[in-house]
């Protein structure tokens, strides 16, 4: 899947929803999210490409130091704060 431009508000949508009508084809075939020609992400996004790459492990392609931040991102795993005992 290439991904170019700014994904961000109504963009990170419609990839949202591009996504739920894409996924069920996609069968046990591996996923390659192409992000270089990403411009922008905003939280939005981010959270739109966690959860494709969260359903598939996806290889990320990258080019730059910016791509590869997002690359980073969308691989991290959130962590829950660990509650501290006084």
């Amino acid at each position: 899947m290439k991904l170019e431009g700014r994904i961000t508000g109504p963009w990170a949508v419609e990839l949202g929803r591009l996504w739920e009508q894409t996924a069920p084809a996609l069968a046990e075939r591996k996923l390659s999210l192409d992000l270089r020609g990403t411009t922008f992400a905003d939280a939005c996004g981010i959270q739109k490409l966690k959860a494709i790459y969260s359903q598939t492990e996806a290889d990320i392609l990258t080019g730059t130091p910016w791509t590869q931040y997002l690359a980073d991102e969308v691989k991290r795993k959130d962590v829950e704060p660990k509650d501290e005992e006084a």
